[in-house]
């Protein structure tokens, strides 16, 4: 078929459609219509709906934060790039219902519509981040993409092109912005744990100062396994020490309610002890307890009271030749450690990846690189991460983490020798391509030794400042911990 006579049968679909939508005799649905299209102008409509989502935080928020985005591409697109372009008349005023018709009429081109593309945009940005959420977004970003026929301001086709460029370029924000995996990371073999009914035998490190929902995980946890025991150490006492004080003959296991620091601390008590671990996510982000699938407080006392288990590999560092400390998440030196602190500071506002995309341009805008030493390659660096196990994805901010097994560091870090090289890792992460510049390295090993030749510095493990110094030695721990877990296995 020739461009022209695609464009007649067009012209004939889009005029026999608006002749039947106009035909229609009126209804109650033209004023919600009417006022539908216009609350859709300058994109408030979305504003709104993206401050509700936000509200009720987790998937709902970042995808929010993605719709937003979205809808600022996409009106991007269709109004300030394909109208100039495309010029095209509107329906005819004359010919729209008088009780359809808008205060003010548009001006600009017909093609595309940039309310079916900015209703689109937001639509598939939720629904990327949170299905349930997008389920329940579309039937309003298709009201209102079809408002703008039923008011006589687009042709049909320019409702359907303009839908395709939202949905497109909400789905390319992937490029640069991963969607978080849901899936459970995979786990190493079968551990042993033994079956404890009601949770006898169980003693439960808890941090009252974690999340704001804390109080309500524990006492969920103390529904679920009535005869655990509780411990909860004073301001500043030692979470690790205490626990280990706690431990006697009728302790067969260790659980632990709170943030991933908290968690830290129990799972160097269980290393310590060889006792099996429960992981309650009672913190703020619960990042490991996410990871090994542990986010419900009755998925973890099943596993308690069924003995399931799996063991997990940890890492550990060594700062100056001292003693490993443990870390289950991840490690890192330079600036990486105020760029975690401001990213998890601003998450809850934008979602992560924005806040970690604001927290490292504004590390970096301060940073001084390390002369540092990375494996065998001199290489001065802004920073280094080191996770535990396999994170996703390899070319972009890390977002999940697929596997805790096999032994793996997952290593990244910014290299600061080439010329202007944070105004190009800054545009890498904008346009999606940090995987291809060559100001960013991302591996995976089982051991690390960096060393650097200035000032002492500062190592975060696991979000937490672990101490200062010259030469750090990671080093992968394989199936270290035994943690309970559904099924056993991942």
């Amino acid at each position: 078929m020739s461009a022209r006579s695609l464009r007649n049968r067009t012209r004939a679909v889009d005029l026999a459609l608006v002749r039947s939508s106009f035909a229609a005799r009126p209804g109650p649905a033209d004023p919600i219509l009417r006022g539908l299209t216009g609350l859709a102008n300058h994109s408030v409509l979305w504003v709104l709906v993206a401050g509700a989502l936000a509200a009720a935080g987790g998937p709902r928020r970042r995808g929010a934060v993605r719709g937003l985005l979205a809808v600022a591409g996409a009106s991007s697109v269709a109004n300030g790039v394909l109208k100039p372009l495309l010029p095209r008349d509107r329906p005819p005023a004359v010919a729209v219902p008088a009780l359809r018709r808008l205060g003010v009429r548009p001006v600009s081109s017909s093609f595309p519509s940039g309310h079916a593309a900015s209703a689109a945009a937001f639509a598939t940005g939720v629904a990327l981040e949170s299905p349930v959420a997008g389920m329940l977004v579309a039937p309003l970003a298709a009201a209102v993409a079809y408002s703008r026929v039923h008011v006589g301001v687009h042709w049909p086709s320019d409702v359907v092109v303009g839908a395709g460029i939202g949905a497109g370029v909400a789905l390319g924000t992937r490029r640069w912005w991963a969607v978080r995996s849901t899936t459970p990371a995979r786990l190493g073999s079968r551990g042993e744990a033994p079956a404890l009914h009601r949770g006898r035998g169980l003693l439960v490190l808890v941090n009252p100062a974690a999340g704001t929902h804390n109080s309500d995980v524990v006492a969920a946890v103390a529904e679920a396994l009535p005869d655990a025991r509780f411990v909860r150490p004073n301001d500043g006492e030692d979470f690790a020490t205490r626990l280990r004080a706690e431990i006697d003959e009728s302790v067969h296991a260790l659980g632990v309610c709170g943030g991933d620091g908290t968690v830290a601390a129990a799972v160097a008590a269980a290393v310590r002890t060889d006792l099996p671990l429960a992981v309650f996510a009672g913190g703020t982000l619960n990042h490991f307890a996410r990871d090994i699938g542990l986010t419900r407080v009755t998925t973890t006392a099943a596993a308690v009271e069924r003995g399931h288990a799996a063991r997990v590999d940890l890492g550990s560092v060594s700062i100056d030749g001292g003693e490993p400390t443990l870390f289950v998440n991840t490690a890192s030196i330079g600036g990486y450690p105020d760029t975690v602190r401001l990213r998890d500071r601003w998450t809850d506002r934008v979602g992560k990846w924005p806040a970690a995309a604001a927290a490292m341009v504004a590390v970096l805008a301060v940073a001084r690189p390390l002369h540092a030493v990375v494996g065998d390659r001199v290489d001065p660096v802004w920073m280094l991460f080191v996770g535990n196990g396999s994170y996703a994805p390899t070319d972009q901010v890390p977002m999940s983490r697929p596997s805790i097994a096999g032994g793996i560091l997952d290593v990244r870090y910014l290299r600061a020798r080439l010329r202007f090289s944070r105004t190009r890792l800054a545009a890498a992460a904008l346009t999606g391509t940090l995987g291809s510049s060559p100001t960013y390295r991302q591996e995976h090993v089982t051991s690390l030794s960096v060393r650097h030749d200035g000032p002492p510095v500062s190592v975060a493990v696991d979000g937490e400042i672990a101490g200062e110094g010259r030469a750090f030695d990671f080093l992968a721990r394989p199936s270290l911990l035994t943690v309970y877990g559904p099924g056993g296995v991942g």
